[in-house]
This record gives C-alpha cells, sequence and structure tokens, in this order.
C-alpha cells in the first residue's frame, strides 16, 4: 500500500518542518495524527478514494481530506510543497534525533549552518555546538548519545514495517506464481519477532527456483532488481527496502527454513550437540556423518526431533535456555494470538483518539474480543486532550449505556492516569474507585524521580496496570531513567500488572524485562494503546514480544474470561 506510506510520511514532514519553524502545537499535532491514521490505515487508500469513502475514514477532517485528494488526483500536494520550501532535506531527519528539540536545532542551523548530519557532528567535535545560548556539555552529551541511538536505529527496519512488507509479499508471490509456489515463510529475525530486523528474507518452497524468482522480481511492489538467479532474487520494493527471496526444493525446505531463522546462537548450540552425536546439521538437512546419510530436512521438526529434541517456536531460538527445555520436553506452552479476550489500554475522541466508543468496540469485536478497556488521557495530558474529572464521568455514562447494546461484548470504563511529578495521580481516588481499569503511565520528567514516582503510584490500591513501563522509543530514545528491578520488585509485591505496550515503536516492557517479570510472578498485559480502530492489530507485536519472553496464557491479564478479570481487577491489590 505504498500510497498510503507516501502520504502518510508527507504529512509526517510537513509536521515535522511546522515544529522546527515553531508553528502552534495544535497545528503539528494535527499533521502527526493524520500520518498516524493512514500509515496504519488497513486499505489501500486510493481505493477509498476511488469509492468516495475517504470521509469514513475516523480522525481525518475535511482539511485533510482535500490534501489526500489533491495528491491522489494529480500527485503533488501544494500546501506540502510551499510548507518544504527552502528547507534543506537532511536537516528534517535530524528532528528524529533524541535530545535535539526544534528549537535548539533551528538556533543550531541558524548559527552554525547545520543542515545534515555531517554538519551535526562537526559542531558537537568542535565544541561549537557547546556554546550557543542555553547549551552546555552535558546537553551536547545527550544529544551525542541520541545521535548514536539514532544512526543504530536506520541500520535495521522496525519490526512494525519489515512484517506488512513479507506479508504483501508473501501474498502476491502466492496469487501470481501458482502451482509452481509450495510453503512460503519469512525467515530470519523477523520470523523470531525480534523488534527490529537486519534484513529481510523469504524462503519458498519450489522445484522451478527461476520461475519463482521471476514471478519474484516482477512484482508490482518491486522498484529496482538487484539480482535474479535460478536459486535467489534481491529487490528494492515500494519504501526503499530491500527484500531477498530464496527458492528451496521440497527435500531440504524444513532444514533451509531452520537454518535461515536462526539465531546464530541457537544454531551454533545446535551445531555442537549433533557433532557430538556424529551428525551435521546443515541449510540442506541433517545428517549421519558416518553414514553419509541424510535423516531429516523436508520439515523443521524432523531437525530438532533427530536431536531428540521438541520442535522450537522461532521466537525462542536465541539460546536463552529453550535448547535445555526441548532436549528436556518442558518447553512451556507460549501465549498464543487466539488467547486475548481484549485489549485494555485503547483512546477514543474524548481525548486524543480518532474514534468513538461505538467504532472501538465494534472494531474489536471484529476481533473476536469480548472486552475493551478505554482509558483516555488524564487532565494532566494537555497536548493530548487529557479529560476533566467531570468529562470522564460523563463518558462513564456513555459507556454504561453502550454496555446495556452491545451483546456479548463490554467495554470497560478506564483511565490512563498521568502519573504526577511527586508521585502522585492525575487524579483522586474517589474518581479512580468508579473505574473498571486503571492504567497509570509516566508522560512528562522523564529524568525525574521515575522510579519513586512509579513505585508510589503502585502503591495507591486503584492502580491495576503501569503502561509502557520504561518510556522506551525504539527509533527514537531510551526511555525513563528508572530502576527497572526496583520496578518490578514493587509491581511483585504490589501486584501490579505491568504492560507490554503492542506498539511497535515501543515494546514496552522488551522480551528480556517481560521475562523476568512472569519469573517474580507479576501479571502483563498486553494492550496496544491504540487512538485508531486500525491500530488494533498491532497487538501481534505484543504477543510476539511476549512469546520471545516464554510467556504462557497463565501469565497475560488479557488472556481472562471477562468474570475473573473483572474478580482479578477488584482483588489483586488486597
Amino acid at each position: 500500500m505504498s500510497k498510503n506510506r507516501l502520504i502518510a510520511d508527507m504529512f509526517e514532514r510537513i509536521a515535522d518542518v511546522l515544529e522546527f519553524k515553531s508553528e502552534l502545537p495544535f497545528k503539528v499535532n494535527a499533521y502527526r495524527k493524520a500520518a498516524r491514521v493512514i500509515g496504519d490505515l488497513q486499505e489501500d487508500i486510493e481505493l477509498v478514494w476511488r469509492e468516495g469513502r475517504l470521509d469514513s475514514i475516523p480522525g481525518i477532517g475535511k482539511g485533510m481530506r482535500e490534501k489526500i485528494e489533491e495528491f491522489l488526483s494529480t500527485g503533488r500536494m501544494s500546501k506540502y510543497e510551499e510548507v518544504m520550501q527552502g528547507v534543506p532535506a537532511g536537516l528534517l531527519e535530524l528532528l528524529k534525533i533524541q535530545n535535539l528539540g526544534p528549537k535548539t536545532l533551528a538556533l543550531a542551523h541558524r548559527e552554525l549552518g547545520v543542515n545534515n548530519l555531517d554538519d551535526l557532528k562537526r559542531v558537537i567535535e568542535d565544541g561549537s555546538l557547546a556554546q550557543l545560548p542555553g547549551m552546555g556539555a552535558k546537553k551536547v552529551e545527550n544529544i551525542r548519545k541520541g545521535l548514536e541511538l539514532f544512526q543504530t536505529a536506520q541500520e535495521r527496519i522496525s519490526l512494525g514495517v519489515a512484517l506488512p512488507i513479507v506479508e504483501e509479499v508473501i501474498s502476491l508471490m502466492k496469487q501470481r506464481a501458482g502451482n509452481q509456489l509450495g510453503r512460503i515463510h519469512p525467515a530470519g529475525s523477523l520470523r523470531r519477532m525480534r523488534e527490529t530486523v537486519g534484513d529481510i528474507d523469504i524462503l519458498a518452497e519450489t522445484d522451478q527456483g527461476a520461475e519463482v524468482v521471476r514471478t519474484f522480481v516482477s512484482l508490482p511492489i518491486v522498484e529496482r532488481v538487484l539480482a535474479a538467479g535460478d536459486t535467489k532474487g534481491s529487490v528494492i520494493v515500494q519504501g526503499g527496502v530491500q527484500v531477498d527471496l530464496r527458492a528451496v526444493p521440497s527435500d531440504s525446505y524444513g532444514s533451509a527454513l531452520q537454518y535461515f531463522t536462526g539465531s546464530k546462537a541457537h544454531n551454533v548450540h545446535l551445531r555442537d550437540i549433533a557433532k557430538r552425536r556424529g551428525l551435521k546439521i546443515s541449510e540442506y538437512g541433517i545428517f549421519d556423518v558416518a553414514r553419509d546419510e541424510k535423516l531429516g530436512g523436508r520439515d523443521e521438526e524432523e531437525i530438532y526431533r533427530v536431536l531428540g529434541m521438541e520442535w522450537i517456536p522461532p521466537e525462542l531460538r536465541e539460546d536463552r535456555g529453550e535448547i535445555e527445555a526441548a532436549l528436556e520436553k518442558k518447553l512451556p506452552r507460549l501465549v498464543d494470538l487466539s488467547d486475548l479476550k481484549g485489549d485494555l489500554h485503547v483512546h477514543t475522541r474524548y481525548s486524543d483518539g480518532a474514534a468513538t466508543l461505538e467504532q472501538m468496540a465494534e472494531a474489536a469485536k471484529k476481533l473476536g474480543y469480548v472486552y475493551l478497556g478505554v482509558c483516555d488521557h488524564s487532565r494532566t495530558a494537555k497536548y493530548a486532550r487529557g479529560l476533566e474529572i467531570e468529562t470522564l464521568l460523563k463518558q462513564l455514562e456513555e459507556i454504561e449505556k453502550l454496555n446495556r447494546e452491545l451483546n456479548g461484548f463490554r467495554l470497560l470504563s478506564g483511565t490512563e492516569v498521568d502519573i504526577l511529578a511527586d508521585g502522585s495521580l492525575d487524579f483522586p481516588d474517589e474518581v479512580l474507585e468508579k473505574l473498571d481499569v486503571v492504567v497509570a503511565s509516566i508522560h512528562s520528567g522523564f529524568k525525574q524521580n521515575v522510579s519513586e514516582r512509579m513505585i508510589r503510584a503502585m502503591e495507591n490500591p486503584h492502580v491495576d496496570i503501569i503502561g509502557h513501563p520504561t518510556g522506551r522509543l525504539i527509533s527514537k530514545r531510551e526511555g525513563y531513567d528508572v530502576d527497572v528491578d526496583k520496578i518490578l520488585d514493587a509491581a511483585a509485591r504490589t501486584h501490579t500488572a505491568l504492560e507490554i505496550n503492542a506498539f511497535y515503536d515501543r515494546l514496552d516492557l522488551s522480551d528480556l524485562n517481560a521475562r523476568r517479570a512472569a519469573e517474580k510472578g507479576i501479571m502483563l498485559a498486553i494492550n496496544t494503546d491504540s487512538h485508531h480502530p486500525e491500530h488494533l492489530w498491532m497487538i501481534r507485536f505484543g504477543v510476539g514480544t511476549a512469546r520471545r519472553a516464554w510467556l504462557g496464557p497463565e501469565n497475560v491479564l488479557n488472556c481472562l474470561p471477562l468474570d475473573q478479570l473483572l474478580q482479578w481487577l477488584k482483588v489483586h491489590k488486597q
């Protein structure tokens, strides 16, 4: 869906430049919201436009709709051209660097001629950035750290970008390759559901490799062909991402899938075990060395079975104890998407969401959920149109009314209440006690006694879940200055659940921290933090993180049926 991504990127760029030019925040946020909505839209926006349904997209008003129509009908967006005039292209990329705000960048641009990444590196190294008004060595060091994080992020592809691309490629291959194609799967770190991906690799089962590769390099989303041989093709697809496809015969498809899924540490450990048993593993199969006999390779399960192991789910293949557990037949039953009964943290138009209560409920029902936790922002979050107490109570009344009409489905009343600078909450207890679910989160003061504030919030008897507990954005910032060990200990002591925020640039808690939490008996809630019905699908990324954390349904709060969930919410603090 290239037009979706193009329009979303244009709106995001407009927001960046407006912020750089110190425009009013509401204008900046309007474009960011539109970018988020279009970027997450699951339908092809060009098809929606041709069918006259642009006004049906929640969160897209008349002004944004006109800009979309102009671009789709003419290939240009006059507002974009107007805003971009005179702004060096390399300058905008710098706004993605943590600790380098638009005001600082504008000053560096004006006073030091900073126009791109190389310029920024220069003024950091020669000390001139530190000499600007309001700067200093500490601020520059923070910008340097942000720059390092930014450069690392540029080297890898976000899971949220890679997975839709792979699924589109696989869907197109199934449509176009016909009987030439058998099984087809992603491999590498994508199949292991790592939060970022180095390469996008796809394995296709076929005995007609050249024809399948030819189909692959001819797909409509391909912008440039890098290579096209008898067994491998490599292309750049729309959006500038490289995708490689390997054509593999049936008798070695399983072994190739195992080999190219990795991880390297997992595969090395397997090969060591095989070697001690007189066996050899490669992408072509598993072999008895002495007898020069192939023992398996058609299916992945054969590789593990010959080694005396259970088949190991791809998400666990990091050499973190999964091989030992598989040898003892003690691998856990991992949580699956179908185990989830609902999502406990979404937003609506009451705050900064794009849809009504009813629209969010209907979208959740289509996913097979039986409940949905409405947790709009609290009053201090002015940037997100946080709710005043009177508005929250009005929302509660509307939820109660809707619940009388929603057969077999329940909207849970809630809030994402801000944890304030002193650790108190943005709403008083007498308000919180009226709600079904309370998610407490930090949205400001990331370096101000975060651990102590979060612990105080967990000690409040009405707080059920801590939202995005480390505050990281994978591509942009490291997160809060937080002591994770203290947070985990406090969550275990106070019986407070921790969130795995499924938004692909958060995935917070991480897999490692989520596993540590479960080992302490802490319940995890896999939530999308959705601001639009189209965001709900991202729950898949949270489930992937939970599986990497060895979590089963018993570790996940929103795997509970409604009656058990309500009981947990009522008594877990006692």
